[in-house]
């Protein structure tokens, strides 16, 4: 049966004791709810009704299907049950408008609503197992998703998702392209994590950290006595992830010539170590991650084109987070809980509305990265529980916040900003306000008489 019946009994309309019958056809293990305004059931459609049933029994009522309409624009879902005069005549109607069945209100209404109770309870379970598997669905998308230890759900970062779900079990090498703090590292993690066993090497190697030297002896390792310090031979990166993952972040600063010692290992799995002699064979799956347009660097002379394409059997672009529509906000928080988490005196913080607006109307060059120092540093510096642009601490060095066409424009917009900010914080108390700023509360009538909106000026200290 069903667990919540939302029900529109029609004022008008002369069926008596409707609550009463559906509880008899229920046999009292349902809520039942009645409304007797038409207008509002759309309204009510935050719950999660397994039956609506609209009482048009009224015979003098003329046919109308828009409420069923509206409701199934709200939730498609829901089975609607409507009850029409005992000639039927409106019922094709309804039927149209997307209700699944109707009842003919008449002497042997009771009969009709235990059966049609029954009939309705076959939709119910069929309903209640869509609504399972679409729960289920949305559950395993993100656990499949925090596997990645990647958070958001914009459309870009979920193609990025479905091209690691893609070349994951491929063994051939990506290119993960996207600006500094984007996190191509994590990229390269999740196609590691999913490729294969968790007990699989996962090597980083940052190219730009090294020069051609030290970079050659990192990758491939060396031969005792190759050169000076070399007390021992030295398994280089290539060879500790074999059987893994290498991933070699910054190849974009990578010289012209050891680019073509790299093309070779790219290609054939075989290198030498430094000082050595003998071909070594190793089977490590590589990722290169670079924030360089490698296709102006070819242009340019400053790399291989044919080391471009052997690494980019798959090219994953990470964008940035300016480009990642309704992100901010959901990474905020994130890192804004995992930081009261791990600082648990920080805890009960959040993000007011400007706070989010300001956040929203700032560029992040440094992108993610940037995000959650950004918050890490509003969460430490508040000293309330909200967290305020003041808090945020970069309003000043930023011109995206100070609006204005020159230096006595945008110095009024700043000092708007800091009072409107500080009444906010202090809860609208001026004299708080006042010292909040550093000011004295004479100082900061003058500035709030002049900044505050209308009538503002008279507000109580």
């Amino acid at each position: 049966m069903p667990k919540r019946i939302l029900i529109f009994d029609d004022p008008k309309s002369d069926l008596k004791e409707l609550h009463q019958a559906f509880e008899l056809a229920t046999k009292g293990r349902s809520r039942i709810v009645i409304e007797r305004d038409e207008q509002r059931i759309v309204t009510q459609m935050a719950t999660n009704w397994e039956l609506i049933v609209l009482d048009y029994g009224d015979a003098n009522r003329t046919a109308d299907d828009s409420t069923i309409k509206a409701i199934h624009q709200q939730d498609a879902e829901t089975p609607i049950v409507v009850i029409v005069p005992a000639d039927g005549q409106s019922a094709d109607e309804y039927l149209e408008a997307g209700a699944i069945d109707y009842l003919l209100y008449g002497p042997d209404f009771a009969r009709l609503l235990h059966a049609q109770m029954q009939k309705i309870g076959r939709w119910i379970d069929i309903i209640e197992k869509n609504r399972a598997l679409h729960a289920a669905n949305i559950d395993l998308r993100n656990r499949a998703f925090q596997r990645f230890q990647m958070v958001g759900n914009s459309p870009q970062m979920t193609m990025v998702f479905r091209q690691i779900e893609r070349v994951a079990k491929v063994p051939r090498p990506v290119l993960v392209c996207g600006e500094r703090g984007t996190g191509k590292e994590l990229v390269a993690r999740a196609i590691h994590d999913e490729g294969g066993s968790a007990n699989r090497p996962l090597v980083t190697v940052n190219c730009a950290a090294f020069t051609d030297e030290l970079l050659a002896s990192e990758l491939f390792g060396h031969e005792r006595g190759s050169f000076t310090g070399a007390a021992s031979r030295h398994r280089g990166k290539f060879e500790q992830a074999h059987g893994g993952t290498l991933f070699l972040d910054e190849i974009g600063h990578m010289s012209l010539s050891f680019q073509k010692k790299i093309l070779r290992v790219v290609e054939y799995g075989t290198f030498r170590r430094v000082g050595g002699s003998d071909e070594i064979k190793v089977k490590t799956r590589v990722i290169a991650a670079t924030n360089a347009d490698l296709k102006a660097k070819i242009v340019d002379g400053t790399f291989l084109s044919d080391l471009y394409d052997r690494l980019a059997f798959e090219v994953i672009q990470v964008p940035p987070l300016r480009d990642r529509s309704g992100d901010l906000t959901v990474l905020a928080n994130f890192f804004m809980q995992r930081f009261m988490l791990e600082v648990p005196e920080f805890r009960g913080k959040y993000l007011s509305k400007s706070a989010q607006e300001v956040l929203a109307n700032y560029s992040f060059p440094g992108n993610v990265r940037e995000l959650k120092n950004i918050i890490e540093r509003a969460v430490y510096r508040d000293t309330t529980n909200e967290i305020t642009p003041i808090d945020i601490g970069f309003v000043a060095h930023h011109d995206e916040f100070v609006k204005g066409d020159n230096f006595k424009d945008k110095v009024s917009s700043f000092e708007r900003m800091l009072v409107v900010e500080a009444m906010e914080k202090s809860g609208a108390n001026q004299a708080a306000a006042a010292r909040f700023l550093g000011l004295s509360y004479h100082q900061f009538r003058y500035y709030w008489q002049k900044y505050g909106p209308s009538g503002s000026e008279d507000a109580a200290p």
